[in-house]
């Protein structure tokens, strides 16, 4: 972060565009909407119109030195996203420059390898030595080429996503997204993202516009900026894709001039985030529904004692979460937390993690993790479905999504600020994304809204600025467990949280 702005400063190293469509021009007109100070250190004067790139005009790289150095002096970048590069002479310069930041003090890299203008026409002087393109590799955090450029990075020349990522990985590319817009014929685009063992998918609907100049400039500076933010690839994807998503829908339909993209604001509004591809969701049929919509206090609790002292308070949910016991410890806490709850009726007991043991002993829920989640295979899913009520964590909004399309009993938003119980580190929500996460929700059935619980350091202070966001629940641990009086923080928390 740059001491001296209140914002975090992008440096966009490309080429400008005198016609406004893409190169440095899209990348400050995304970076402004997305709340970032924007720098530029200009490869080449490109003189290109709709329809053709007429010539390029390289900057010396004397000058691109100067442009660095003047501006690592007062603008130091929070993330750095790489476009054009005319030369070789350039791709050297810089490979040597992004060496010189120590890691303590690297800043986020992007590399959009624009090869071709959109309009047509190689965007190298010469053709850019694929030995200094993989080199470059190695020192940027994301690439994020069309399909062309991918085949061409990775040197297999088909149309595989699983091989490109693998011919890039060997090549030291640590995070891929391949946009899949382009040339494509069908009426959807599937957008893919891989690191490490991750291979994320989003489909949109394509747009039907020819008003694409530009697009891969905006999608590659939207990631840039949603990384430099603090926000994690999964979602830093999913929100710059339905940034492009919202950009389309405000392009002219239908229309044969090839226009530049029109940059629009965050995009808040559901209807352009696209669908997370999510084969063991396919045609699954929705998990029961919770007796109340409003569910206020939910606390979650490690031992069958304290569903005991809470159980009798008038809670409406509850959940066990138990840690490092036996298999037969387990089994022994699940059976006595179930026949507890036979004696409050208006009190819905999750188990958490262990689904099997909340179906043996006929638990009310069962709340799973991410990780519990995606290692279920779809029979398994199914199998809950068939059983017992389903809640899912979730931890920003491609996870937010990814769940909706599972159609569970409820979703938890967590953490939402830091928590006490549990390493959250990079997926500390705050109010004001919490608030964007909420207006994301589905519709449910009936023209019920899914529940939504809100978890994570959430004291009685910080409770009515959580319920002011819309969730349906306010889960909390230590603010009861370790209480000075737990009868009168659940008292204090019910009181707040009573619908009014």
């Amino acid at each position: 972060m740059n001491p001296f702005s209140p914002r975090p400063v992008l440096w966009t190293i490309a080429g400008s565009d005198c016609s406004g469509g893409a190169g440095i021009q899209a990348d400050i007109k995304t970076a402004h909407i997305l709340g970032m100070e924007v720098c530029s250190l200009i490869t080449a004067n490109t003189v290109q119109n709709s329809m053709q790139l007429f010539s390029i005009n390289p900057v010396e790289v004397d000058t691109l030195e100067q442009q660095f150095d003047a501006l690592l002096s007062d603008k130091t970048p929070a993330a750095i996203k790489i476009g054009m590069l005319a030369d070789n002479r350039q791709l050297r310069w810089l490979i040597g420059r992004l060496r010189q930041f120590a890691p303590s003090n690297k800043p986020i890299i992007v590399l959009d390898p624009v090869i071709k203008a959109s309009v047509g026409g190689d965007l190298s002087q010469e053709a850019l030595d694929i030995s200094l393109l993989q080199q470059l590799m190695t020192l940027v955090d994301l690439i994020t080429p069309n399909w062309s450029e991918a085949q061409y990075l990775s040197e297999t020349h088909q149309k595989d996503p699983e091989r490109c990522w693998q011919s890039l990985q060997q090549f030291g590319a640590q995070a891929l997204i391949i946009s899949g817009g382009h040339g494509d014929d069908t009426d959807v685009v599937i957008d893919h993202c891989f690191f490490a063992e991750q291979h994320l998918q989003l489909q949109s609907t394509k747009a039907q516009t020819a008003y694409g100049h530009g697009s891969g400039c905006t999608l590659s500076t939207a990631l840039a900026c949603f990384l430099a933010q603090g926000y994690l690839l999964r979602d830093a994807f999913i929100h710059a894709q339905a940034f492009i998503n919202k950009a389309f829908s405000l392009c002219p339909d239908n229309s044969d001039y090839y226009g530049s993209l029109i940059q629009p604001s965050w995009p808040v509004e559901k209807t352009f985030y696209p669908r997370v591809i999510n084969p063991k969701a396919e045609n699954l049929p929705a998990f029961a529904r919770l007796e109340h919509q409003y569910l206020g206090l939910y606390p979650v609790v490690d031992s069958v004692a304290w569903l005991e002292k809470l159980m009798p308070l008038g809670i409406k949910i509850i959940q066990l979460r138990l840690k490092n016991k036996t298999t037969a410890e387990l089994k022994q806490a699940i059976k006595q937390a179930v026949q507890l709850s036979k004696a409050y009726p208006q009190c819905q007991l999750f188990i958490n993690d262990y689904w099997q043991l909340a179906i043996e002993y006929g638990a009310f829920g069962v709340h799973l993790g991410q990780e519990d989640l995606q290692a279920l295979s779809r029979d398994e899913l199914h199998k809950i479905q068939q059983s017992i009520r389903l809640g899912i964590s979730t931890h920003g909004a491609y996870e937010f999504i990814l769940a909706q399309q599972i159609q569970p009993s409820y979703l938890a938003i967590g953490a939402i600020f830091p928590t006490q119980t549990k390493d959250m580190t990079g997926q500390i929500q705050g109010i004001e994304n919490l608030r964007h996460l909420m207006t994301l929700r589905d519709q449910k059935r009936d023209q019920q809204q899914l529940p939504v619980v809100a978890i994570g350091g959430i004291s009685l202070q910080r409770a009515a600025s959580v319920k002011q966001t819309g969730v349906d629940s306010i889960a909390v641990v230590t603010a009861i467990t370790k209480a000075d009086d737990f009868k009168k923080a659940v008292t204090d928390f019910q009181q707040l949280l009573t619908v009014k």
